[in-house]
């Protein structure tokens, strides 16, 4: 049988996406990384020839493949040959090591491990704690999924059966507030949350996009690599999102489309090359993965007023776009908002109670949809508790407008409770933003005899100013309660591999045993 996968099925599955457009412009440039270019021929053929390697691994239909590895072609080639093959690709940070890093192979239980030979020796020092029984390279070695990919006498011949029900991917939250669980996302929720960001993020084939956040994200992957592949744009990967390279790539290369997570943002205009590159050809930027500080896109949109700005919300357990704010939607009074639902979400706000939310008060957003993640992998409990009469709980509290468009107030575990009066991080964090001194900002929650919990905020500095000057500036832009009762003056604020502060570790860095 030829290649792809599902061809006894009316299915549509993740690596179809590709097939159809290989059949459609074979011969268009589908990829870019380092000095290699991949037309959707060459990419399709590629992804087969993963797929029928990895089955002659002995691997079988629903066998988790775990995926440890920087940005690269290599990494893409992994996921859609799992795809190809049935088998469960398992993205893992390469940031993670020792027990973390352990903890996701075991808990996912992957029997194979495709690495970077640079980050192989982490997997070997946890190999006797993980289940996986072959570790075999991405690439930069004469066995890997690249050489594999690029063989011409490598078979395509791949005999699979693969369902749009079936599993593709687990794929793991971020762990800003708990452990990681494995949202179990199959090919069916997956195309459909393509469809929904074609449809929200004007994504075309006239597009040339820079993908520069980790691909084992689920914003980068599913959001604008696989539906830009989708549409048959040209792509181009960057190892790792480096601000004075991803400006230089974006003039250089005439790139139309970018995305980036508020802290790339902030490091963009925080560079001394920003002032200088000419980034007039970009068209459209896209921003979410976290709250975007109001300031900071402002002095963007103050500098190229006619690019498009496109605030992307959502979770990975929904694939991870849930609602979009698009350019034409930043307006006055609703430059916080993250927009309404896209074409395959219905939302709804609810309070403790799980009754709806009236316009204007504050509620937890639930979530029902076709992108929605299966549950967690092996976490039966926490699958019953996300999962309130078919509506997913999402931890996002937000508010909605008489039009349906939603702001976001804070996470469910990061609003903060002072003196019995609750304060959203968000609102102080973007008071702070205006000072000209500060470069990035936190808001916690740390215990406080008096208060209960004290606002307490967590700064990086690019100019001179006091915790004092701070805090009066504060003061001069927010009500009593809302100031913060210290700012803490840090190098740097921990954030994971796709952008977004880890407030969790503060609050425990800052808190008094």
């Amino acid at each position: 049988m030829g290649s792809g996968s599902g061809a006894m099925t009316a299915s549509s599955t993740v690596d179809g996406v590709v097939r159809r457009t290989a059949a459609r412009t074979p011969e268009r440039v589908a990829l870019r990384f380092a000095d290699r270019t991949w037309t959707y021929a060459e990419l399709d053929r590629g992804v087969s020839r993963v797929a029928a390697w990895l089955l002659g691994l002995g691997l079988a239909r629903g066998d988790r493949v775990a995926a440890y590895g920087r940005n690269s072609d290599a990494y893409l080639l992994a996921f859609l040959g799992c795809a190809r093959a049935g088998v469960v690709h398992v993205p893992v940070n390469d940031g993670l090591s020792g027990a973390e890093l352990s903890y996701l192979l075991a808990q996912s239980g992957s029997i194979v491990v495709l690495t970077d030979p640079k980050l192989a020796g982490r997997v070997e020092d946890v190999r006797a704690d993980i289940p996986a029984r072959e570790v075999l390279a991405l690439r930069g070695a004469p066995e890997s999924v690249l050489e594999v990919a690029r063989d011409p006498d490598a078979t395509e011949d791949v005999l699979t059966d693969v369902a749009d029900t079936d599993l593709v991917q687990l794929l793991y939250t971020s762990g800003t507030t708990s452990r990681p669980k494995g949202a179990m996302m199959s090919h069916r929720a997956l195309v459909h949350e393509y469809m929904s960001c074609l449809h929200a993020l004007d994504i075309t084939e006239s597009d040339h996009v820079l993908h520069a956040l980790p691909l084992y994200h689920s914003a980068q992957m599913h959001v604008f690599l696989m539906p830009a592949l989708a549409a048959g744009a040209v792509n181009d990967i960057a190892e790792a999102p480096d601000p004075g390279d991803l400006l230089r790539r974006i003039e250089r290369d005439g790139i139309t489309s970018f995305f980036a997570a508020p802290t790339v943002w902030v490091a963009l205009t925080n560079h001394p090359d920003f002032a200088e590159r000419d980034l007039s050809g970009l068209q459209r930027a896209y921003y979410g993965a976290a709250i975007m500080p109001v300031p900071v896109l402002s002095r963007i949109r103050r500098r190229y007023p006619r690019l498009g700005f496109y605030n992307c919300f959502g979770q990975s357990e929904i694939g991870p776009l849930a609602a979009v704010l698009r350019p034409e939607e930043h307006v006055e009074g609703r430059m916080d908002s993250c927009g309404r639902p896209v074409l395959f979400v219905e939302a709804r706000l609810v309070d403790a109670d799980g009754a709806d939310a009236a316009d204007g008060e504050p509620g937890e957003i639930v979530y029902r949809s076709p992108q929605l993640c299966d549950g967690y992998w092996d976490k039966p409990e926490e699958t019953v508790a996300a999962f309130r009469d078919g509506w997913f709980r999402s931890g996002d509290v937000a508010r909605r407008d008489s039009a349906g468009y939603l702001t976001i107030v804070d996470r469910v575990k990061d609003v903060i409770n002072t003196g019995g009066v609750l304060v959203a991080s968000r609102e102080v964090e973007d008071a702070l933003y205006l000072h000209p001194a500060v470069a990035e900002v936190a808001v916690i929650s740390v215990p406080d005899d008096k208060w209960g919990e004290a606002v307490t905020a967590v700064a990086v500095l690019k100019g001179e100013a006091t915790e004092e000057e701070l805090i009066a500036f504060a003061r001069g832009r927010l009500a009593g309660f809302k100031v913060p009762k210290r700012v803490l003056l840090v190098d740097e604020l921990p954030r994971n591999g796709s952008g977004k502060l880890l407030k969790r570790l503060l609050r425990e860095r800052f808190t008094r045993p």
